[in-house]
């Protein structure tokens, strides 16, 4: 089956989407990814998206993104298919994350109930209209009615992709916020371990464009971070915080790590070069901390495979290299994922699943009481268009190579 997953993170870097050829269940699927790409947000989109995020605002601009968003989503994935020459019509479900404007996972007093709660915009409806295929979309709020966090998603796909039977393997994200799993050697997936280790991206972003008024909103090639002095008393207190001790499962996100965090560094008013360094430092250190805390055999020993925005900073790479002197730190390109691509990926493989009636939450990893179907789907219309209705006839003549097994992405050591 070929699936195509559309992802945008908490970095607001831009649109990610994927496109792969699926087959088989369970830990078995054979996964070939056939194309993918990243389109830029807009200024404007930007602007108007954190606007909205964990802020004060009007339910009129929530909803016009969220139509917005999914005519921009809809819009990336076709461009991508005419780059990439794949017929749109060979694609026959897209999975889509959404845009998260909000996420509280752990449950909080609210008129006199205690409620967990998370919202992805970006309407389904839409892209399902504007390219005549089934959508799956809005996959966190069904793990948090089950007891979980709503996130991590990602693990279930790690734990596909990375499980070895003789090394233990860290993967680790670094989009807007770092997320990472890990998994001892011959692990179970139940054995698996994974959470948010803190910032990833975000703080870095926000303070480079605070000190370029704008003009750039990352540190490209971490040279500003290598223009700087880490400020090894600002890192400690910022390690101090008891987020980083607690056990998982736990999320974190622009609640924590937006615009109140930012503030407070800006607040020591120190040259704005050692402040991205230390925020640099901050997210290796973050991450060394909780694989050190909650994964120490893959500490002493392993592989630790890095994807996401936060892969193409040297100085954010030597730093974790440098905490953890243990581990042999390489990118995903390195095991056959782009390393832009990994979070799309994930979410055609958590939609194939969903279109499937199959659970794809990790519950060791989002502390879920039990495992669960994710997601919500929206038909295209006309028959032969949902869940076990479309002939293996029909599916050839749509996409001639549907019924053959795929490549699987190739992974080191496997």
């Amino acid at each position: 089956m070929r699936v195509a997953g559309i992802m945008s993170g908490t970095s607001l870097d831009g649109i990610d989407v994927a496109i792969a050829d699926i087959a088989g269940r369970g830990w078995s699927k054979r996964i070939g990814t056939v194309a993918a790409a990243t389109t830029a947000y807009p200024a404007k989109v930007r602007a108007a998206i954190l606007g909205v995020s964990n802020a004060q605002t009007h339910t009129g601009e929530i909803a016009r993104l969220h139509f917005l968003l999914g005519e921009l989503y809809a819009e990336a994935f076709l461009r991508l298919c005419r780059r990439a020459g794949v017929p749109p019509g060979s694609v026959e479900l897209i999975g889509c994350h959404g845009q998260t404007i909000f996420h509280e996972g752990a449950p909080v007093g609210f008129l006199g109930r205690r409620v967990a709660s998370t919202l992805q915009i970006g309407e389904p409806s839409v892209i399902a209209e504007r390219t005549g295929i089934p959508v799956a979309a809005d996959f966190r709020p069904r793990d948090i009615a089950a007891g979980g966090r709503g996130a991590p998603l990602v693990p279930y796909v790690d734990y596909l992709l990375f499980r070895h039977p003789r090394r233990g393997r860290v993967a680790l994200n670094i989009g807007g916020i770092a997320n990472l799993t890990a998994i001892p050697a011959g692990a179970a997936p139940e054995e698996t371990v994974a959470f948010d280790t803190g910032p990833g991206n975000m703080v870095i972003d926000a303070l480079v464009a605070h000190h370029t008024a704008g003009r750039l909103r990352y540190d490209r090639g971490g040279r500003l971070a290598a223009r700087g002095r880490v400020r090894r008393d600002l890192l400690a207190r910022l390690l101090a915080d008891p987020y980083y001790r607690r056990k998982p499962p736990k999320t974190a996100g622009r609640e924590q790590y937006g615009r109140e965090f930012t503030a407070r560094l800006l607040a020591a008013r120190l040259p704005a070069e050692d402040l991205i360094a230390t925020a640099t430092a901050l997210t290796a250190a973050a991450v060394a901390e909780g694989i050190r805390r909650f994964a120490p055999a893959t500490a002493r020993t392993g592989d630790l495979i890095v994807s996401g925005g936060g892969a193409h900073n040297p100085r954010l790479m030597a730093y974790l290299a440098a905490f953890l002197p243990a581990m042999r730190v390489a990118t995903s390109a390195e095991f056959g994922l782009d390393i832009d691509a990994k979070e799309a990926l994930a979410f055609a493989i958590l939609a194939y699943e969903t279109w499937h009636g199959r659970p794809a939450n990790l519950p060791s990893a989002t502390g879920a009481r039990h495992p669960v179907v994710l997601g919500k789907l929206v038909y295209a219309g006309g028959a032969g268009r949902g869940p076990g209705r479309q002939t293996a006839s029909a599916r050839a003549a749509r996409h001639p190579q549907a019924d053959s097994a795929p490549p699987r992405v190739t992974l080191q050591g496997r």
